[in-house]
Formats: C-alpha cells, structure tokens, sequence
C-alpha cells in the first residue's frame, strides 16, 4: 500500500477522516517481557493467518532499533521507519505489499541507535498517526521491541490489545509478569491476553500460563486471558532460516495450525 502524495498531504488526508472511522479494537500490539520467545515470527504468522481469512492486514515493525520483520520475510523495502521519523515521509508511504502473505508491511531499520533512543514525544506522534492509519486495515498488528522500558510502553498506547508471548523458562515468565504488571497500572482498562510459546504441549503450556495467571490474580488482581499456545515445532527454524512465512512453506506443522486457532479466536471476539 503506497501512495504518490506528500507526507504533509498525506497526513492531512488521514486526520480529516471521521472520527466515526478510526477504529482502535483492532489494533493488536505483540509484546514480551523478554527476547528470545519468538515475538516477530508470531507477529509474521498472525498477520500471515488473519490475511488468509480475508482480512486486510498491516504489519508494523515496532522493534525500533533491533527490526527484523524484513529479515525474516526476505523483503528489501525501499523505505523504513527511519525515513518517516526524519519527515521524509507518511506512515503511508513506507508500507510495501507482502504479496506471499498477502499483507502490508512497514519495516524497521535494524541496528540504527537513533531509532531505539527516540523522544517519547515523537514515539507518541508515531504511535497516533498508526492509529489514524489501521482505519485503513482490518487488522493492524504492532511487533514491540522486547522489554519493559517506557518507550515500549509508550509505543504500545495506541493498541487496543496486548498479546503477551511468554515460554515456560522462569526469566521469560518472570519479565512477561513485570510487563503486565506496569501496563496494568498505566492503563487498567487495557484488554491483555497472554500466549505461550515453544510449549512442548498444551496441556505444559496450560500449567506454564496458570502460573503466570496465579501470579497476576494473586499479586495484581487481574486475571488476563489466555489467547492460546504455540506448541514447539522444528519447523518454525527452518521457516525463518529460509525467509519465509511458515503459512507458506510448513501450512500442517503444529505451529502454524496453533497461530491459525488464535486468529480464529481474534476474529471471533
């Protein structure tokens, strides 16, 4: 999705939309506590799973700094983040067409500093100029950097819905809890749903998400959801080693029929 006019037009010509049209319950931000749970190659297969079921879909690499998105799609996109965040251009503009997946994508810019150390002022302006882009889509589905820092947070303000990845490892489970902990207390209305990950099976991830959910009820008082499990698969590396969605290349493994049920659910809410 692209468009010929100027960032300053552009920008005039999403603002001027009806309030009536900027939907935000379908803005869904992807996070985790921690690196190393499979965040972006989540992200890649929800948005991947929703686009299969007709919807139209963005998928923004919010992991500023550290984007793989494009990396692990095998995408060389002319324009990134870095270029909207200098006012080069629209949110807009910097979208390209996943054709495979049948999805928009804006991509980072991996391993620029400048983006990662932003302003929490110019991450709020980005953070509603994508709310006023998703009244375009269906779905939109924000992939955070990993970790609690304000920015993070800050980030994920425009999001309707926070899916929460966690695995069973007490660190993953431990940083997935401080997350929760202070996006709950910024904003308590905020719908967050927890998804377990690499989980050897459902009935191991459902003890891995009970615990994490004792700690939240006991501790914080809120009982967040479970959004579904992601069961363990090889799979999965070997889609991301050949740049692909696993939609397209492994459609029957475990994995890509656990990430399709949870947006059979998404879709169903």
């Amino acid at each position: 999705m692209s468009s010929d006019l100027p960032p300053s037009s552009q920008a005039l010509s999403l603002a001027g939309k009806p309030a009536a049209t900027i939907r935000r319950d379908h803005l869904i931000a992807v996070a985790s506590g921690n690196g190393g749970v499979g965040k972006t190659f989540f992200s890649i297969t929800l948005s991947h799973a929703l686009a299969r079921r007709g919807n139209r879909v963005l998928l923004f690499d919010g992991d500023l700094g550290l984007a793989n998105v494009d990396i692990q799609l095998g995408l060389m996109p002319h324009y990134d983040l870095g270029s909207v965040i200098a006012g080069k251009l629209s949110l807009n503009q910097a979208s390209m067409h996943y054709e495979e997946g049948g999805f928009d994508v804006i991509a980072g810019r991996s391993g620029s500093g400048s983006l990662a150390n932003i302003p929490l002022s110019r991450l709020q302006i980005l953070g509603e100029d994508l709310s006023l882009m998703s009244a375009h889509y269906d779905r939109v589905i924000l992939d955070l950097r990993a970790g609690v820092e304000k920015s993070v947070r800050q980030l994920a303000r425009s999001a309707d819905t926070i899916l929460v990845i966690t695995s069973d490892e007490p660190t993953s489970l431990t940083d997935a809890y401080a997350f929760i902990k202070l996006t709950a207390m910024e904003r308590p209305s905020l719908d967050i749903r927890v998804v377990v990950n690499s989980s050897n099976s459902t009935r191991e991830g459902e003890r891995t998400y009970q615990t994490l959910f004792k700690a939240c009820q006991g501790f914080l008082k809120i009982s967040p959801p479970l959004a579904g499990i992601v069961r363990r698969d090889a799979c999965v590396r070997d889609t991301i080693r050949n740049q692909t969605s696993i939609l397209t290349r492994s459609p029957c493994s475990e994995a890509a029929i656990d990430i399709e049920a949870i947006a059979e659910r998404l879709i169903a809410d």
